[in-house]
């Protein structure tokens, strides 16, 4: 594209102002962090690795991390973990257009088509991939294939990261929820999952499951997007610029979120930290949430299953709200060698699955997922195909993990759950706010 030197292209004019805001916004950061963040050139074997994990996925990162270092001796290794969400992409965009990216950096897939529109990802060429023994064909389909954006690859997935259901067996088991081998009955439309909520609430004498609800918003979202595609609805098409929301499904599902409330079965008034300890303490036979959270339950010692989540909707077809971990390259000339250390390190998170599949992620690596190993990992291993059945947000400028998309669907749906909104009223907000995010020009 020809650029006029005297009237810029928009999306070089905000280049420009988003270059010199890199500058001030990253120099005012902590050193504590880490060198990388401070955009100084690097030393020849050096590789800065941006990443967003914490907790439980924080410390296997670091176990990963110190793996490949000790293993890699000659490269000096800067890992820099900073703020999930926003945050976070902000600081990835504004280093990468300053010219002072990170070598290699983690992103949710939902963010990669916003981040390759912008310029802002290396394209990743089969035969670099393939001298590190990375292809296609060695991943899952559906998160692979997250990745590609006009048939040119721009990101390796880590895993897929699935809405799932973690059940008490002791509570399930009076309930007489579980079949003879101790695992969940199928619960396979929605007389079905208010039947096991109705009988998992007798045994415990409070609530048949928690889900979060109160000052959250990603929570509200994965649960209404999982049984909304389940049921075949769509909320946004021509890359978020039509807001598609068909009112007859949605309502199906916010009338269903709001009834389970109603008769107290799946309460709306409890915050993240609450619906965990509900559960860990017995109070409710069922949990929804990302499968993250099985290391909480591990060390509260609760004695808990995990499946998928139930297939209230989708008959012989399941969907389920989904995200992947995947690897990045920021965009920047990178000499052959630094390819290569950058691929090098990707690969070496690749062969560390085991290590992050404990943690409840289904790994993308199917060398490791189609192995007897990860079949032998349970509960992690029960859910798998949930990662063959990912629904990924909707492709937008403002969609993602953590974006305003979440925030803004995610109020409206949770307000629905916690009584203050009627199923209409929510999905009235839901249209209204995705139809500002739709109509407004992208920064970029």
């Amino acid at each position: 594209m020809t650029v006029d030197p005297v009237h810029p292209t928009r999306r070089r004019f905000l280049g420009g102002v988003l270059a010199a805001g890199a500058a001030t916004l990253l120099s005012g950061c902590s050193t504590a962090v880490g060198s990388g963040l401070l955009g100084r050139d690097k030393p020849p074997g050096t590789l800065a690795y941006w990443n967003l994990f914490g907790g439980g996925d924080g410390k296997r990162m670091q176990s990963m991390v110190a793996a490949y270092q000790a293993a890699t001796p000659a490269v000096t290794l800067e890992p820099i973990t900073l703020k999930w969400g926003n945050p976070y992409y902000t600081k990835l965009s504004l280093a990468t257009i300053g010219g002072k990216p990170p070598d290699v950096a983690v992103a949710h897939m939902t963010r990669v088509p916003t981040l390759q529109a912008a310029g802002l990802l290396a394209e990743l060429e089969p035969a670099d991939l393939a001298r590190h023994g990375m292809s296609g064909a060695q991943f899952n389909a559906t998160a692979w294939q997250a990745g590609q954006v006009g048939g040119s690859t721009f990101a390796v997935p880590l895993d897929t990261h699935p809405f799932v259901c973690f059940y008490n067996t002791d509570v399930c088991a009076k309930a007489g929820l579980l079949d003879g081998s101790g695992v969940l009955k199928p619960i396979a439309d929605e007389d079905a999952l208010v039947d096991a909520l109705r009988r998992a609430k007798a045994v415990t004498g409070q609530y048949g499951a928690a889900v979060a609800v109160v000052s959250e918003q990603a929570t509200p979202w994965r649960i209404f997007q999982t049984l909304y595609s389940q049921v075949g609805g769509q909320v946004l098409a021509d890359s978020g610029r039509q807001v598609v929301i068909d009112d007859a499904k949605a309502l199906r599902v916010l009338s269903l979120l709001s009834r389970l409330n109603t008769e107290a079965l799946m309460p709306g008034g409890l915050d993240y930290q609450g619906a965990i300890a509900t559960f860990a303490n017995g109070r409710a036979g069922f949990y929804f949430q990302g499968e993250w959270e099985i290391t909480t339950f591990q060390t509260s010692k609760t004695p808990f299953g995990m499946t998928l989540f139930p297939n209230v909707y989708g008959g012989s077809r399941y969907a389920v709200q989904a995200d992947s971990h995947a690897l990045v390259l920021p965009r920047r000339h990178r000499s052959p060698d630094e390819l290569d250390i950058a691929l090098g390190f990707v690969r070496s998170m690749l062969d560390q699955s085991a290590v992050w599949a404990a943690g409840g992620h289904v790994p993308a690596w199917l060398p490791y997922r189609n192995g007897a190993d990860y079949a032998a990992l349970q509960p992690q291993s029960s859910y798998a195909a949930a990662a063959d059945s990912a629904v990924y947000d909707p492709q937008a400028w403002y969609s993602g993990s953590g974006s305003n998309f979440e925030i803004v669907l995610g109020d409206a749906i949770g307000a629905v759950q916690g009584g203050l909104l009627t199923p209409e009223a929510g999905l009235a907000r839901m249209r209204e706010q995705l139809t500002g995010l739709a109509t407004t020009r992208p920064p970029l």
